[in-house]
């Protein structure tokens, strides 16, 4: 079955603004504390994401590079990785919402993208 839409899910250092100015468009958009995942490890967080289907947005950009690589060595899924530099919320939304209209959640699938 074709996934278009991107699901995403915010690492615990996004702000959740940016799950509501998503949401306000129509997507879907998760957050760390409405998971009730505060506190867990990065791993933890992307094995969570994954289990969902969830693409991941993050800051972390050291952390999550790793896992990526290690999911790839590993043989392993992730709905994909999305990092970004640290900006204004509205600045990340725009940014995040042009990747969300290029990418289908197909394509994004074991990937990592950066905005």
């Amino acid at each position: 079955m074709t996934r278009l839409f991107i699901s995403l899910y915010l690492d615990e250092d996004v702000s959740a603004l940016i799950a509501t100015l998503v949401r306000s468009r129509g997507l879907s958009a998760t957050t760390t504390v409405e998971a009730g995942q505060t506190g867990k490890t990065d791993a933890q967080q992307l094995a969570f994401a994954a289990q969902r289907r969830l693409a991941i947005l993050t800051h972390n950009r050291a952390d999550f590079e790793k896992l990526a690589a290690e999911y790839y060595a590993q043989g392993l899924f992730h709905a994909g990785i999305i990092i970004a530099v640290r900006r204004n919320p509205y600045e990340l939304t725009r940014r995040l919402l042009q990747l969300l209209n290029d990418v289908t959640a197909d394509e994004m699938d074991n990937q990592v993208r950066y905005i």
